[in-house]
């Protein structure tokens, strides 16, 4: 008899650590699962794409997409050995959509949130368009915290809207009050305005992309992207410029026709020790029309 309850014991006892293993290994695997969304402030929850290991690239999307924009970034990155973070700002994509402030400050602010969530240190910053000048916004505003280097993709800054004292961009502020008005009335036909001047010749996005573009686009918030082309027409980021102090390479078309190459240029000027790589063969969507150029220059400025 004593045998038998001896061997019940031992067999009760493998039972529970067999479960108890079991348990450790479930509770370890739901550790490791990433947050798909991160409150960067009450009630507004952005979306974020977080992949691989390794040293974090932080990536800021430009207007009006969302972070699904980087996904041909992503996978040449993540197989570099690089953990990608995609940020998608509120009121675009599938982040919160909220009525509120939409201006640099914010978005910088919201960025700072993610990043201390995360816990990232020493990672590249990376923008493209609006997204460029929030990148650059948020790395003066916060004295670099979490990143090491700064990426500005087809910048619109330090200013996207000519001032009495600052020629070089295209547009004047009266452009962007019309295009603020044409996305209250028709923003479908914002956003062919916008796509029409894209690339760099309307064959240099493949009518796939161009459709997949499309839909992230439609995803904002009409509310936001009004908002955005407000920050965009009016922000001046020029104080900004001295106060970056991180490695920064500067990446721009010079047939870029919605970002005048000459604000590559005078950023290139205003930001101590910067690298300006120009492009030959894309207009605004350097990301797409020359993408393995890019992520080639970018991985390569990563790992110096």
């Amino acid at each position: 008899m004593g045998a038998i309850l001896l061997l019940l014991t031992l067999a009760t006892s493998c039972s529970d650590k067999k479960t108890e293993n079991k348990m450790k290994t479930t509770t370890e695997t739901a550790v490791k699962a990433r947050a798909e969304y991160i409150e960067a402030a009450p009630n507004v929850k952005l979306h974020v794409t977080d992949l691989g290991d390794g040293k974090p690239v932080v990536f800021i999307h430009g207007y009006p997409l969302s972070d699904a924009m980087w996904e041909y970034q992503y996978h040449p990155l993540i197989k570099e050995g690089y953990r990608v973070i995609g940020i998608t700002l509120r009121g675009f994509g599938l982040s919160d959509k909220p009525y509120g402030k939409y201006n640099y400050d914010q978005f910088a602010d919201d960025i700072k949130a993610v990043l201390d969530a995360l816990d990232v240190t020493d990672a590249t910053i990376v923008g493209h368009s609006m997204g460029g000048a929030i990148a650059l916004h948020y790395t003066a505003k916060y004295n670099n915290a979490h990143v090491s280097k700064l990426v500005l993709l087809s910048a619109a800054a330090p200013v996207q809207t000519k001032r009495a004292d600052f020629p070089y961009p295209f547009a004047a502020k009266e452009d962007l009050t019309n295009w603020i008005g044409l996305n209250n009335t028709d923003r479908p036909g914002l956003l062919a305005a916008i796509g029409a001047q894209f690339a760099l010749t309307p064959e240099a996005i493949s009518p796939g992309i161009g459709k997949w573009m499309g839909d992230i686009e439609m995803q904002s918030s009409p509310y936001a992207m009004e908002q955005a082309l407000m920050a965009l027409r009016d922000e001046d980021l020029r104080g900004d410029l001295p106060k970056i102090k991180v490695p920064t390479l500067i990446v721009h078309a010079k047939e870029d026709k919605i970002v005048a190459y000459a604000l590559a240029e005078q950023m290139n000027k205003g930001i101590a020790g910067s690298q300006l790589v120009t492009f030959e063969k894309s207009g605004h969507a350097i990301f797409i029309e020359e993408r393995d150029k890019f992520n080639e220059e970018l991985i390569k400025f990563i790992k110096q």
